[in-house]
């Protein structure tokens, strides 16, 4: 058993050593570690870049991707629910006030990534078919010379009530997009709709497919956040825009306090008693906090090429809307 522990030490260390060397990076080593032999603190180095969180706890970057998956596998039937109780319902605003900062057009091509239950699909549904009829409407009443009969025939005889528009829902959990397909066929929802098993950090499409990517509460739970940005950049076309709506930190002292109590104290109890499941929003709660601030995260979204980049506060600061264009 002795042997293939050395061989993978070996191995472990040649893969850091020859890291470094590519990356030029020897120097910097030296300067930040200098007491120590070069290969411990090339498996030092090499240790500390594979690591990540899951919540507060650091797990192997490799065991994140499955252990967020259980979490959403096992609350996924019961995350509406939960959403309701958690915000107090106020979690349907917040993805209001995201469509109203998108104001998509009729035509639009839309990702929405993690975002398997379709909450943020069905809003832009509705949303460009309630533009798309309108203008359908004004266009017909202009026609003096077609009786209502006629305006109301034609207006019923339109193939296509959504100008074009179509979202793609793309998610990486199989629960969560079941969940998203259930509601869409009990509420009507067909037309201009695909669902898409896919990771953020290497989505199935494309280069310059779409004119938006969203991704709502979503991007916090990724492995690599900065690889996810680089992805929705890559998938966007250019001019396309990027929105994220998540959980931000709370700069007010009074309400980070509450705001900690709560999320603390009460929506890992609400978990147990509404989903039987203590941990899984254990760790949503944790992962807020674990998240970048506001001002980090904007960069994030700039190194990824972005342009333009804003930042919006919603509700005293615990949700936030990013977003950027793509050039």
């Amino acid at each position: 058993m002795a042997a293939p522990k050395s061989c993978a030490l070996w191995s472990y260390c040649g893969r850091g050593w020859s890291r470094a060397m590519r990356g030029g990076q020897l120097l910097g080593l030296r300067s930040s570690w200098p007491g120590a032999p070069l290969n411990a603190r090339l498996l030092s180095q090499e240790k500390r870049a594979t690591e990540t969180h899951f919540g507060f706890e650091t797990v192997p970057e490799e065991e994140k991707g499955g252990k967020v998956y259980q979490v959403f596998e096992s609350v996924a039937k019961k995350y509406d629910v939960m959403n309701d109780m958690m915000s107090l319902g106020i979690h349907r605003v917040w993805k209001d006030l995201l469509l109203w900062k998108m104001r998509p057009l009729p035509g639009t091509q839309l990702l929405d990534v993690a975002g398997g239950t379709g909450d943020i699909a069905f809003r832009f549904l509705n949303y460009v078919q309630s533009h798309h009829q309108n203008k359908q409407k004004r266009q017909l009443r202009a026609q003096q010379n077609l009786s209502w009969e006629e305006i109301a025939k034609k207006y019923q005889n339109e193939e296509d009530s959504l100008g074009g528009s179509r979202v793609v829902v793309c998610d990486i959990n199989k629960e969560m997009l079941k969940v998203g397909k259930q509601k869409a066929l009990a509420r009507g929802y067909r037309a201009g709709l695909a669902w898409v098993l896919g990771d953020a950090e290497e989505l199935p499409f494309d280069d310059d497919k779409f004119d938006i990517y969203t991704i709502a509460f979503g991007i916090r739970n990724v492995t690599h956040v900065d690889q996810a940005l680089q992805e929705a950049h890559r998938v966007l076309k250019p001019g396309g825009r990027f929105l994220c709506l998540e959980f931000s930190q709370v700069n007010n002292p009074l309400i980070s306090r509450l705001y900690d109590l709560y999320s603390f104290q009460v929506i890992p109890v609400l978990g147990e008693v509404i989903a039987g499941d203590w941990k899984s929003y254990q760790y949503l709660v944790e992962s807020i906090r674990r998240f970048p601030s506001q001002e980090e995260f904007k960069e994030m979204i700039e190194d990824a090429g972005f342009h333009k980049v804003t930042y919006e506060s919603l509700t005293s600061g615990i949700v936030a809307i990013h977003s950027g264009f793509k050039l």
